[in-house]
């Protein structure tokens, strides 16, 4: 389930797909990060939630350095997401953890320092 939830982020990164990401959900997902003061829920707010991230960023791309998942529906991923945003380049690092329930993300969490991102786009 993992390495589909990448491939689906890649299609946002790349295409701006988000529907791609709603297919790897449940229905009644729960998604978030650290930057963001509330949580999204369901397919409308999972819609929300990365259609705001993507237009953050005119190109991007995340590499992933480690992938882990156990067979009890959890899963985390650390990575390192660079592009740019307001003419500048921005480069920053994180981790996302995923529950997964019957093949599909449940609830996701990214966890990064937002300080970095603003300090890099921030006049």
């Amino acid at each position: 389930m993992a390495d589909r939830f990448v491939e689906a982020l890649r299609k946002l990164e790349e295409d701006r797909d988000v529907e791609t990401l709603v297919e790897v959900h449940t229905e009644d997902c729960d998604v978030g990060n650290v930057a963001v003061p509330r949580t999204f829920s369901g397919h409308d707010g999972l819609r929300e939630f990365w259609k705001s991230y993507r237009d953050t960023f005119g190109e991007m791309r995340s590499e992933f350095r480690n992938v882990f998942a156990d067979d009890a529906g959890h899963a985390a991923l650390e990575w390192n997401t660079s592009g740019r945003a307001n003419g500048k380049d921005v480069s920053y690092d994180g981790v996302s953890l995923l529950e997964i329930e019957d093949g599909k993300v449940s609830r996701f969490r990214a966890y990064f320092d937002p300080r970095t991102v603003s300090s890099q786009v921030v006049d």
